[in-house]
Formats: C-alpha cells, structure tokens, sequence
C-alpha cells in the first residue's frame, strides 16, 4: 500500500471549489461524465460514470472532504482527504490519499494530477 500527497492551485475561492466537488451537476460540467454525489456522510459516490466509487465520510463546507476509495476487496481502507486552504490566487487544495494498492498507484497519481485536477484547473482557468 502507498500513499500520495500534492498541493493543486485552483482559480476560484474555496467555497466554489468545495461546490465543484460536492455539488453533483456542476461535478458533470467539469468532468464531463455522469456523477452521483451527495453532500451526506454515509453515502455512496461514483465519478466518472463509476470510474472512481467510495462512500463519503466528512464534510466542512468550504473546507473539507473525506471519502474511501473502493479497490475491491482491500483490507485496508483507501481514504481520500481533500483540505482546501484559501490562497491570494484562489485556492490550495491539499490532497491526501492513502492506502493505494501497489499495482494502481501509479494510474491513480497520473489520474489525479491529468484527469480529475487537471479537468477542475482547465475548468476554472478558462475564464
């Protein structure tokens, strides 16, 4: 099991960016897939049309966002924490992820940075 931590700047204040993470049309305008998300804990996501699936755990609006990653049968939880911290250009997102299985880490990281940040900085930076 391995862990990733990265910082991401994002062009818009951090009670936007937790909007664009929580709020499940506008998780569809900047991913450009089907989505289902409530901003519950206990309850299930998916992401990219069930790319990514896990159930959500915490939440403080406008600053955090606490889900597990499902990877099939791991023993272990995958835990994903994402700390937005206000930042004169927008926002620093501080990510956490935990416990990737050895053999996805590194699609996991490349998706991270390419795809799910890639697409939320791309979104906000077209402006």
């Amino acid at each position: 099991m391995k862990n990733f931590k990265k910082y991401f700047l994002i062009s818009a204040e951090p009670e936007t960016v937790y909007a664009a993470l929580t709020f499940e049309p506008t998780i569809m305008l900047w991913t450009g897939q089907k989505a289902v998300m409530k901003e519950e804990p206990q309850t299930e996501f998916s992401l990219w049309d069930d790319s990514i699936v896990g159930m959500n755990l915490a939440f403080e609006k406008g600053k955090l966002i606490q889900q597990e990653w499902y990877f099939g049968d791991q023993a272990e939880p995958s835990i994903v924490t994402l700390k937005l911290h206000p930042h004169k250009k927008g926002t620093s997102v501080e990510l956490n992820h935990t416990n990737i299985p050895d053999e996805a880490f590194e699609d996991i990281c490349e998706g991270w940075i390419e795809a799910y940040f890639g697409a939320l900085i791309e979104f906000y930076d077209e402006d």
